[in-house]
């Protein structure tokens, strides 16, 4: 698309967003936000006229890209038709988005609850498990984000749950990641094993007559974007079979393409019991979250009333961005090309330049979804910035990659390669080629 720089009105927006906006996880006055202007694709443009490559999908959520045109047309049709509509009534919408992910989302699962967003959808799911199974406690994992809200956030294994340790009822494990294992595995199948023991004996200590759920995303996002070894995900699915507990899959992050499969899940040959979305599933034009549910568990709440709503669960706009977001997808073999761009150009790419860097320890990912683990010793594994924190060499890196037009995501000591579902490989090896250049930059923090 053609943009014309106005910075004297980003000035104006900057000017704005520091007087009266309050911003997310921030030390309010030690932030510099980047005033956007426009987007198409997989770029987008601030004020000034600088293109950045999208290497972050906003908060790996833009699946489809930028402004789709088909999802936006839907968007602006739907307003124009019907703007809202309370959730006791039934809307075509609503109706339609609902069997989209039914129809994609196993063989258990008739029924959609609809929420505002991914942490309402884990709250949901949370408490359908709690009432289906009389049983209170949630295990979930060290090193995951299940949300902001209370019990998502008490659920969450990453450091932005100390501050939020207000609940009960909730403990965490350590789910596998072989680079960083806590069980001294050698081989990923050994890994699985051993995760999967610890798993049991957590079961076993804690009660299984009190463990309602095991909540875990399928593949790790924000916390590592760790993919589970073989056997894992089938082994967690008989744990929960033999002791009564059901599984929630949180696919907030890692569905609708991410992995190159419509749920990460998908990639391994066991099926949830509940599976949470929201962000890939409208690429966030409209906020949306909800829970696809188990036959089982929907027929809890027949004729037992289900104690939890929302005014704008399965808000008609909303509705018309997943229906034209998920038909989109499907025409365009959107997921088939995140799987391929996952095989052919990031997963090679990424794993050339960890030869040629040595601040690169691991490469990890799937799809379009992947994840450098960097380190100052990869004799060590010492990471390039403290758990829970950043360092000079990070602020550097993320720094460098606007300069050259890439938007980067990091959490800690990690790059994380997130682009849209629809990026091109072209788009690809020009952020790899990026990378590269700014790699050579980080690798002078290297002391191994």
């Amino acid at each position: 698309m053609d943009y014309t720089p106005d910075p004297a009105e980003g000035q104006r927006v900057y000017d704005l967003d520091r007087a009266h906006v309050f911003h997310s996880w921030s030390a309010q006055a030690q932030i510099k936000p980047l005033p956007i202007a426009a987007a198409e694709g997989c770029y987008f443009w601030d004020y000034d006229g600088n293109r950045y490559l999208d290497f972050s999908s906003q908060l790996v959520n833009v699946n489809i890209g930028h402004q789709h045109p088909k999802v936006v047309k839907a968007i602006q049709e739907q307003a124009g038709r019907l703007a809202t509509v309370a959730p006791q009534h039934a809307n075509v919408m609503r109706g339609e988005a609902a069997k989209r992910f039914v129809d994609r989302s196993g063989t258990r699962h008739q029924k959609v609850f609809f929420t505002n967003g991914g942490a309402d959808a884990v709250e949901n799911a949370i408490r359908m498990a709690r009432l289906h199974t009389h049983k209170h406690k949630v295990l979930s994992a060290y090193r995951s984000y299940h949300g902001n809200t209370g019990a998502a956030i008490q659920a969450t294994g990453d450091p932005r749950r100390w501050p939020n340790e207000y609940a009960a009822q909730q403990v965490h494990f350590f789910g596998p990641h072989l680079y960083r294992s806590p069980f001294w595995s050698d081989s990923p199948e050994q890994e699985s094993e051993r995760a999967l023991q610890h798993l049991e004996e957590v079961i076993k200590f804690e009660g299984p007559g009190t463990i309602g759920a095991i909540l875990l995303e399928s593949v790790v996002g924000t916390a590592g974007i760790l993919v589970p070894p073989p056997g894992y995900l089938e082994g967690l699915r008989a744990l929960c079979d033999r002791y009564e507990i059901v599984w929630i899959a949180d696919e907030v992050m890692s569905g609708f393409g991410r992995t190159g499969e419509w749920f990460a899940w998908q990639n391994w040959a066991a099926e949830p019991d509940l599976i949470v979305f929201a962000k890939g599933s409208n690429s966030g034009y409209v906020p949306v979250g909800g829970v696809v549910i188990s036959d089982t568990i929907a027929a809890t709440f027949d004729d037992r009333v289900f104690p939890g709503g929302l005014t704008y669960s399965g808000h008609p706009l909303a509705a018309a961005s997943i229906v034209a977001s998920i038909d989109a997808m499907t025409e365009e073999g959107i997921v088939d090309n995140a799987k391929r761009i996952g095989t052919d150009v990031l997963g090679p790419g990424l794993r050339d330049l960890q030869e040629r860097h040595p601040v690169i320890g691991d490469v990890r990912g799937l799809g379009v979804f992947w994840a450098l683990d960097l380190v100052s010793d990869r004799a060590t594994k010492e990471p390039l910035a403290p758990y829970g924190g950043t360092s000079p060499a990070m602020t550097e890196l993320v720094g460098e990659c606007k300069k050259r037009g890439l938007m980067p995501f990091t959490n800690y000591n990690r790059m994380h390669v997130v682009p849209p579902c629809t990026v091109t490989d072209a788009e690809a090896k020009e952020g790899l080629a990026i990378l590269d250049e700014v790699l050579t930059l980080t690798d002078q923090h290297y002391t191994g």
